[in-house]
């Protein structure tokens, strides 16, 4: 891998959501990936953006990182807006063909058409919700983990072909407490894990 995508899919909302912690994940995925001489491109979502830009970008990249504010359980509405238009849009260029069936051959399965393969694609989220919620049956999400709470974004992805690294997530973000420079050595870690 030397091509880096970076996607910051954040949403601004005043005093709840101004987009500082984001954009501090964003300049250490930055900095990280430059550092380690990988080639990087980014996008920040609500800044707007060319569709067909986008989708040169993706046939660029070797991966894409997204990092996005978990808003209501999911991504910002405005970034589920660029994951429609973009693999939408990229379809028989670069996102997918269709959807892997085949009529003739009942071996090719469902979510098989992609045209990502052989690229990856890394979560990364800020959420409110405590750690503890998840992977607990007695907790909010009933003993779902972090992954499988984002399953939408991962299957979009996986769709297409492209391979999962380890997500990154952060919690807690509005309990005052937060040590960003230990979460961002955290992250630095999965970094190493994902692109060495």
């Amino acid at each position: 891998m030397k091509n880096i995508l970076i996607i910051n899919g954040h949403q601004y909302y005043p005093v709840a959501a101004e987009g500082k912690l984001t954009q501090n994940i964003i300049n250490f995925l930055e900095d990280f990936c430059k550092e380690r001489g990988f080639e990087v491109k980014s996008t920040q979502i609500d800044k707007q953006y060319i569709i067909k830009d986008e989708l040169e970008k993706f046939a660029w990249a070797d991966a894409i990182i997204l990092q996005y504010p978990v808003y209501w359980m999911g991504v910002p509405w405005i970034t589920k807006k660029y994951i429609d238009e973009i693999f939408s849009y990229g379809k028989d260029k670069v996102t997918y063909v269709d959807d892997g069936r085949s009529r003739k051959d009942p071996s090719k399965k469902y979510g098989s058409g992609g045209l990502m393969q052989g690229k990856h694609y890394m979560l990364s989220l800020t959420y409110n919700c405590p750690l503890s919620e998840f992977d607990n049956k007695e907790g909010f999400f009933e003993g779902l983990s972090v992954d499988q709470a984002n399953i939408s974004v991962h299957k979009t992805f996986q769709f297409c072909g492209a391979q999962q690294l380890e997500t990154y997530s952060i919690h807690n973000v509005f309990k005052g407490d937060l040590d960003l420079g230990q979460e961002l050595q955290r992250l630095g870690k999965i970094l190493e894990k994902n692109f060495s």
